[in-house]
């Protein structure tokens, strides 16, 4: 201890960190600011060298929003970020998190490259299922809780990517054209609920553009808005390729090159050695990543997770079930279709059915499944040996056809792949499934469609459905945990928290110059008419409102009213919620803010929801604190947040679009 005195463990980690920090050399700092490559270690996809010396533990870093990726095997596929966000279940996702945690750790994994809190700017965006959706409140509150989670079981989180990462189209060069007013209004909050309320370790930088400026060296949003305004006191590592320059990302805010020394090796030293980057920049570097690592007790922990470890558990896949359960979205059911009537054959239709089922997304996010139990596998499972299950993978449409009209309900399967790298084309179903919905639904009447979709796509065919339920990628139980909400053994209870729009055009960003850009420039003229905004402010009507979902059950939502608690602008939502319905089920319960309009802000705007599970009859009464920024806006001319006095509405319902009790407040 006294010749390592950092490691006295009741030391403040700020302390810890200031005195091994005066023990280190320079290359000792600078080995500690970049990745190796090659690794001399299997698997991960980053790795910082440990020092022996000084007991300084090695960083391992590795993907998978949904499980562990980079190629591991033995570890628990569970369903996308967007599928588990869609339950609206803060509680759900801290679990998430824990599950992801503890699997990385075992798997040695102590820096994982999660949770991705981007805003959905763009409906076609490839990594749409990798957040939470298009609202920037709901994304922080989920990006908190499951922070939160992964963090309590080890492994330091990364929120990604760092600020207006929202294309893959031309992603290495592309650049945000974006006004102040809207990175902080729409973009910049569920970073300031990572860094605030969830202490995230570390963020990632990402590879675009924002404003002329890459963001890995973008002053503004490094140091402006992460470090002064939000309190940032994490390391922001670069995104893999992402880092452009040696002292210009340094003074600008940058910590940590990934996954290579290209910039912050001996270039990094020279700088130093020259004067172009000082010794207290370099020192603020190490100190940030030391004083996480000590926060986090990497340095009092030995590893004993390795990489070819057995992460996954029964345990971790019925956890797995229940998240897809929970997430998953009734879109229709008209004269309820669902759940399935108890007896009857059933036609099982779509390649996506059997054994190409869109269980994940691509890219970094891809897990390597232990298994995957397709939806054909799941019914015919839940439907037993005595009933008929017939299966068509729809490649002939007069096959299709002649099978569903051989069974008395008819469901099609139908997906939508999506990846890191590239956007989707447009918002149709790929391939032939839009003209096999519609042939399936000419042939039975009957016809029930399942989305596996890592986002929102358009329904030519809605009106001859019967029922529609999007289901997401539901990870390696997807089979099991869509026949639970087929046949009713779990209710429904997902919302949408992403907007389908009508046409491919009703859209926020139909604009070629917003999306994906002209000349590498993509506009962001909608400014904070952002996902349901837009609608609201353009009198459009999407397919399915932001906040949609039906249930198995009715709710009735009553006894509303304001309670104004001390402080300017605090103030709780009260509402009473009933099942009226004879099954149990869960309802989400969403509070909308609308600003006065001289305050120029669109609205209603999400301001506080929660979550409830009730049975037949049952109520309860619920209280929802209205998120403060409701009633604030963002200045430009003071580059501060402000309230200004006026009249506030507060509406609550059940989407968006629902919003039958109001109620106002005023502002002093």
């Amino acid at each position: 201890m006294a010749r390592r005195p950092w490691m006295n463990r009741a030391l403040s980690p700020g302390r810890r960190a200031e005195l091994l920090l005066k023990a280190m050399t320079l290359d000792e700092k600078i080995a500690l600011l970049h990745g190796v490559q090659p690794m001399p270690v299997k698997g991960y996809v980053g790795y910082v060298p440990g020092n022996a010396r000084l007991g300084i533990p090695a960083l391992r870093l590795a993907d998978g929003r949904a499980g562990v990726g980079n190629g591991a095997h033995n570890a628990t596929l569970l369903p996308a970020p967007l599928a588990v966000a869609s339950s609206w279940n803060p509680n759900l996702l801290h679990a998430y998190g824990q599950v992801l945690g503890q699997e990385e750790w075992a798997k040695g994994t102590n820096v994982f490259l999660g949770p991705t809190v981007d805003v959905v700017r763009v409906p076609e965006w490839g990594r749409s299922f990798e957040t939470y959706g298009e609202d920037p409140y709901l994304n922080g509150r989920m990006a908190a809780a499951e922070i939160r989670g992964v963090q309590s079981a080890g492994p330091i989180a990364d929120a990604n990517m760092y600020l207006t990462m929202q294309q893959e189209t031309n992603r290495f060069q592309a650049n945000s054209v974006v006004d102040e007013r809207t990175l902080e209004e729409i973009y910049l909050p569920p970073f300031r609920a990572a860094v605030q309320a969830a202490h995230v370790g570390t963020l990632m930088c990402a590879y675009v553009k924002t404003n002329g400026i890459y963001s890995c060296q973008n002053r503004q949003l490094l140091h402006t808005m992460l470090r002064r305004q939000l309190g940032f006191h994490g390391w922001v590592m670069s995104d893999w390729g992402a880092t452009h320059s040696t002292a210009p990302s340094a003074r600008a805010g940058l910590d940590q090159e990934m996954p290579g020394s290209r910039y912050y090796g001996a270039a990094l030293k020279r700088a130093v050695q020259n004067g172009a980057v000082t010794q207290a920049e370099l020192d603020a570097q190490v100190r940030r990543i030391l004083r996480i690592m000590f926060r986090q007790g990497l340095f009092d922990r030995k590893p004993r997770g390795s990489w070819t470890a057995k992460a996954d558990s029964p345990a971790d896949a019925s956890f797995a079930r229940r998240a897809a359960e929970a997430g998953m979205v009734l879109l229709k059911n008209k004269g309820g279709a669902l759940p399935l009537p108890r007896q009857g054959a059933i036609a099982v239709i779509g390649e996506d059915a059997g054994g190409k089922t869109v269980a994940e997304g691509g890219g970094s996010s891809y897990v390597v499944p232990p298994y995957v139990i397709s939806p054909l596998a799941g019914i015919r499972k839940r439907a037993g040996a005595s009933r008929k299950v017939i299966y068509d993978d729809g490649a002939n449409l007069a096959a299709a056809a002649h099978s569903a009209r051989a069974a008395r309900v008819a469901i099609v399967f139908a997906g939508a792949p999506e990846s890191e790298g590239a956007d989707r084309p447009n918002l149709q179903l790929p391939g032939n499934q839009d003209a096999l919905i519609a042939a399936v639904a000419a042939a039975n009447p009957n016809t029930i469609v399942v989305l596996n979709t890592g986002g929102p796509v358009l329904m030519p065919w809605l009106s001859r459905a019967r029922a529609v339920l999007e289901a997401w990628y539901p990870g390696q139980e997807s089979g099991n945990a869509i026949a639970a909400v087929l046949f009713g053994d779990a209710d429904p209870g997902g919302k949408l928290t992403l907007t389908f729009p009508a046409a491919a055009k009703a859209v926020p960003t139909a604009g070629r110059q917003q999306w994906p850009g002209i000349n590498g420039n993509s506009v962001y003229s909608e400014k904070l008419e952002t996902g349901y905004r837009w609608y609201e402010a353009q009198h459009q009507h999407p397919l399915f409102p932001f906040g949609f979902g039906l249930s198995y059950t009715t709710f009735k939502l009553s006894h509303f009213r304001l309670h104004q608690l001390p402080g300017q602008g605090q103030v709780e939502a009260r509402v009473e919620v009933t099942n009226t319905g004879m099954r149990a089920g869960s309802e989400v319960v969403q509070a909308y803010c609308r600003q006065p309009a001289a305050n120029g802000e669109p609205g209603p705007q999400l301001c506080g929801f929660a979550e409830v599970q009730l049975r037949p009859g049952q109520a309860r009464a619920l209280r929802l604190p209205i998120e403060q920024r409701g009633f604030m806006v963002y200045d430009t001319a003071r580059h501060a947040w402000r309230m200004p006095r006026g009249r506030y509405e507060v509406a609550v319902g059940t989407s968006s679009e629902n919003l039958p009790m109001h109620a106002a407040v005023e502002i002093p």
